[in-house]
């Protein structure tokens, strides 16, 4: 795949009215969404809950392109077809998440670092064979008294650079993911605060590693008051933030944002997106790549039954087109119980 390609690639991923699933659950936070609906995490299970997803029909409508975990870029649907097959034949670009998890930052208490650099380019070109044309990488920066300190947001922001670019050299859009933690009792302005701090650092070190902007999308968190924050911030306060600190760090050259849900529910998510998308022109597109904020009513409507696969698709691609209703500033909140 050429530079143009790898362009053409990331403007696809923003389509208008299209955003991107967040399907990667690692084998661990997978087993506790199946946990939740009494369901045994099974190789099976794992597919048979990621099928019913993929094959929903329509999800071509909303869906530009699908996060992959190493294990499901490898599975077979039941029909034979490997599951990225499945999804590149509707239209839907796979992707792969190529880290190995935040670990704990040395000389750091509490903070983290993603690991997952070692043979990374080696692991690049096989995931290119196996179908996958951008990847994720996530960075997990926390909010507390102590932290987040220089050392860990500069750390976090060179692998970030590294894996951007070994995708890049391997043909494959990378995602950048620099995600402030949600947790804690922190106000909106301190989230304001580190998010700016974070993206300052991520792109300085994106440019010096001669990451081409024009190739990449950003998937940061949105600008929100801690989940313990007495005082939370309404929805139209947290999308004029979010866009302020965006316009002062992000590249117009990037071709899209597309935010992570990050803990908040389908509709507040969908509420912010929606705001930001209403307060437009912007330099960027401004879209989702969302995990839990597009599957939980999906995965209550299943089940793990195969009796409930109609009604689990029907929930996702309901929940689908509000977010891409958001994604284009169409969205209202009586489109949830209208649906």
């Amino acid at each position: 795949m050429s530079d143009h390609l790898m362009e053409e690639t990331a403007v696809k991923l923003v389509a208008p009215s299209k955003g991107i699933l967040a399907a990667d659950e690692s084998t661990g936070t997978i087993k506790k969404r199946l946990d939740s609906i009494n369901v045994e995490s099974t190789e099976d299970s794992r597919r048979d809950y990621r099928e019913m997803l993929f094959t929903a029909d329509g999800i071509s409508d909303y869906i530009s392109g699908v996060i992959l975990y190493d294990e499901t870029l490898r599975q077979k649907a039941s029909d034979g077809r490997r599951l990225a097959e499945v999804l590149s034949e509707q239209g839907v670009i796979p992707g792969i998440k190529v880290d190995m998890g935040a670990k704990p930052l040395a000389f750091s208490e509490g903070e983290l670092v993603t690991e997952g650099l070692d043979g990374l380019r080696e692991r690049l070109a096989e995931y290119y064979e196996l179908g996958a044309r951008f990847a994720k990488w996530r960075a997990v920066i926390s909010i507390s008294e102590s932290s987040p300190s220089p050392y860990c947001i500069e750390t976090n922001a060179h692998a970030l650079a590294r894996y951007a670019a070994l995708c890049q050299e391997a043909n494959i859009v990378p995602i950048v993911e620099p995600e402030v933690l949600m947790d804690g009792p922190h106000s909106i302005d301190e989230c304001y605060a580190v998010t700016e701090t974070a993206l300052k650092a991520v792109f300085d070190e994106l440019y010096k590693q001669r990451v081409v902007l024009e190739q990449m999308l950003l998937k940061p968190n949105m600008v929100i008051s801690g989940t313990e924050c007495p005082e939370q911030a309404g929805v139209e306060e947290v999308a004029a933030k979010t866009l302020y600190c965006f316009e002062q760090t992000v590249p117009a050259a990037v071709p899209g944002i597309v935010f992570l849900s990050g803990g908040q529910t389908e509709a507040q998510a969908t509420e912010h997106l929606n705001a930001m998308n209403q307060m437009s022109p912007h330099p960027w597109e401004i879209s989702y790549s969302f995990g839990r904020a597009l599957q939980a009513s999906a995965l209550s409507a299943w089940g793990g039954k195969a009796d409930n696969v109609a009604a689990g698709q029907a929930a996702f691609i309901n929940r689908s087109k509000l977010t891409s209703a958001a994604r284009d500033g169409k969205y209202s909140a009586d489109m949830e119980t209208g649906s």
